[in-house]
């Protein structure tokens, strides 16, 4: 007893199956439609990405929705996003509020 090895790839024999039953002119010509869609998805995705580097590089502003690659889901808030709150400068106790200790003057003595 012998086993045997397909050597077809299941897309090879799924390809059989639909279209196994037509001409070969036809399988051909499908086969070359096939290349032409994959080779003209990967030229678009390298136009867009080429000119969204292009855009970035010169400073120009890219809308969230033609950036390249994937988004962040604030990126499609619009009005509804959180505004950036200004960066304050100051020091931590700045921040403290009620808890802040009062700086003791330089002329002030503690008592005891």
């Amino acid at each position: 007893m012998s086993s045997s090895v397909p050597l077809a790839s299941v897309k090879t024999q799924i390809f059989d199956a639909v279209l196994g039953f037509l001409p070969d002119w036809v399988q051909i010509t499908v086969l070359v439609l096939i290349v032409v869609l994959l080779l003209a998805s990967w030229g678009v995705k390298l136009k867009r990405k080429i000119a969204h580097r292009r855009a970035v590089r010169s400073g120009q502003p890219v809308h969230a929705a033609a950036q390249y690659g994937q988004g962040r889901g604030a990126d499609y808030l619009g009005e509804y996003a959180q505004q950036p709150r200004p960066v304050r400068q100051g020091s931590g106790a700045d921040h403290l509020g009620a808890y802040a200790q009062p700086q003791a003057n330089a002329g002030d003595i503690p008592r005891s």
